[in-house]
């Protein structure tokens, strides 16, 4: 045979064996395309928020809430639908395996004011804030991967989250409910133990002014308290509000003492005090110096935001979420 027809033959054997091996490489990929939809389908399906099984068993049952009751000359609500939704959220991170998890700290700037990010700007309260409105004080700084030279961005103390690589200067996480990577200075992150699980949960609605807290036992959520609560309110220069998110119960303090207004001075305590972001607390009524004395309840619980960030309880169910709710283990949500 000439070598010219030999050459062609082999050419032409080649191409029809490429053009089988991409038109097989292409079944399998459209095959494990629809794999992964299926298995996103499936998966979507089992956390869809009305899949979600919940409860009432009362572990705390004084001034309870209805799902609906009156206010006023109208009526506020438990949200449901938006706790189900944090439900579904806390699900996924409850069968994560093989997961460090992680809480950004900065309580009184014990471990570092945050240095100046990229872009900031000042606030109402003449306050350094990033873009996205967290201010410096009691932060984290955030850096980009790609440049560990300038913080980009805060997180707040208290934030959960995920840890997904390590050197000796920075720790790598992503923030749950955020997207990207980011890197974090070793000594804002405390890493927390590897048997937690997450089984429970605080939901704090600013809009109606009410929290609940829930458990997970078995296959559902239980109900453990639906009551009135207060929280913080956004009048500059000194009162904030409670921010927004998903946050850890990180300390606890029996009798936390707070100064009045713009002063070093010791105006009282609040008692039961659960810390979760900053200086928010969960906590009960206040108490004025030169009073001792404990409140059990105040008519100003389930109306409008009174509070200085914090989440104003009756006394008896703050002392309830103070012994019930363990520390790093137990998650709270922020939402409106």
């Amino acid at each position: 045979m000439r070598p010219a027809i030999l050459l062609l033959i082999v050419v032409l054997f080649t191409l029809g064996s490429c053009s089988r091996s991409i038109e097989k490489k292409r079944e399998q990929s459209i095959d494990d395309t629809l794999k992964i939809k299926q298995k996103i389908s499936v998966d979507s399906v089992r956390l869809l928020p009305e899949m979600i099984e919940i409860e009432k068993e009362y572990l705390y049952n004084q001034y309870t809430l209805s799902d609906v009751y009156p206010y006023k000359d109208t009526t506020r609500m438990f949200q449901w639908d938006k706790i189900r939704t944090r439900l579904v959220q806390l699900e996924l991170l409850r069968n994560e395996k093989n997961v460090t998890w992680g809480i950004l700290q900065n309580y009184k700037n014990l471990n570092g004011e945050a240095p100046l990010v990229n872009s900031y700007k000042y606030d109402e309260y003449h306050q350094v804030t990033d873009t996205f409105g967290v201010i410096q004080s009691q932060s984290v700084p955030l850096y980009f991967p790609s440049r560990p030279d300038i913080a980009e961005r805060y997180g707040r103390d208290g934030l959960l989250v995920k840890l997904v690589g390590d050197s000796v200067d920075f720790a790598k996480i992503t923030l749950v409910g955020f997207s990207g990577k980011w890197l974090v200075p070793q000594q804002y992150l405390k890493l927390i133990s590897d048997t937690v699980v997450f089984n429970k949960a605080v939901f704090v609605d600013r809009t109606n002014q009410n929290i609940a807290t829930l458990e997970k036992v078995g296959s559902k959520w239980l109900v453990r308290s639906m009551n009135p609560a207060t929280t913080g309110l956004h009048r500059p220069p000194f009162e904030r509000e409670t921010p927004v998110g998903l946050f850890v119960i990180q300390g606890k303090q029996y009798r936390m003492f707070y100064y009045e207004s713009g002063t070093k001075e010791i105006g009282g305590f609040a008692p039961y005090a659960s810390r979760f972001t900053k200086g928010a607390y969960i906590h009960g009524v206040p108490v004025n110096e030169p009073d001792s004395v404990l409140i059990e309840f105040s008519p100003t619980l389930g109306t409008t935001p009174h509070s200085h960030m914090c989440v104003r309880n009756a006394t008896s169910h703050a002392r309830f979420v103070y012994d019930w709710a363990t520390e790093e283990e137990t998650l709270v949500f922020v939402f409106d």
